[in-house]
């Protein structure tokens, strides 16, 4: 066990040294840089971790509000409206689990079955508490794929933005670095042509 804490603490102090480490040649602005890449490494962490966090309660909360939903079996009282067509309901008639019947409109959304569907063809559908219906639930699969890719998402959002800022830093750094050059050679280059 002592092994690999140890080279781990070995890579630890040469990142130490690379970013904060005592060298000559080492400018300030060079070590500004190492802190700010640390600073930036350190934002995407938290993002990911956050993007994770996210991805949990996305999944949950989809998980909660189709387990509020019931199957339920609607009959169509008219002809489901025709695929690429205008009209997107037709309307029918379901029952609520505890017996009693209900009637009104059912959309494309709600129930996707309905597409040239004939009057009297049964249809499953989902309601809500109070009997409404509404859109079929994901499936478990495809609340896990949602989740992921909301994830994702924000964790290259993060990576695009840190990236940006890193890039500015850098150019605002390289010019700071450009003008000590320049000074620097303004001191030194009249000396150097001189002696040619």
């Amino acid at each position: 066990m002592n092994g690999p804490v140890r080279r781990a603490r070995r890579r630890l102090l040469r990142l130490g040294r690379l970013f904060l480490g005592r060298n000559k040649l080492r400018r300030p602005c060079d070590r500004i840089e190492g802190a700010i890449i640390a600073v930036l490494l350190a934002a995407f962490l938290t993002a990911s971790v956050g993007a994770a966090c996210i991805a949990g309660h996305l999944y949950r909360s989809e998980r909660a509000a189709a387990a509020r939903l019931r199957p339920a079996t609607a009959v169509l009282s008219q002809p489901g409206p025709v695929a690429g067509g205008q009209a997107t309901a037709a309307a029918a008639t379901w029952r609520l689990p505890d017996g009693a019947e209900r009637s009104g409109t059912l959309t494309t959304v709600t129930a996707p079955a309905i597409y040239d569907a004939r009057a009297g063809t049964s249809v499953k559908v989902w309601l809500d508490r109070a009997g409404q219906p509404l859109a079929p639930p994901l499936s478990w699969p495809d609340m896990i794929v949602t989740a992921l890719l909301e994830s994702f998402v924000v964790i290259v959002a993060a990576a695009a933005v840190l990236l940006l800022c890193y890039v500015l830093c850098r150019v605002v750094l390289d010019r700071h670095r450009a003008a000590g050059w320049d000074s620097a050679w303004a001191a030194v280059g009249p000396r150097w042509t001189r002696r040619r």
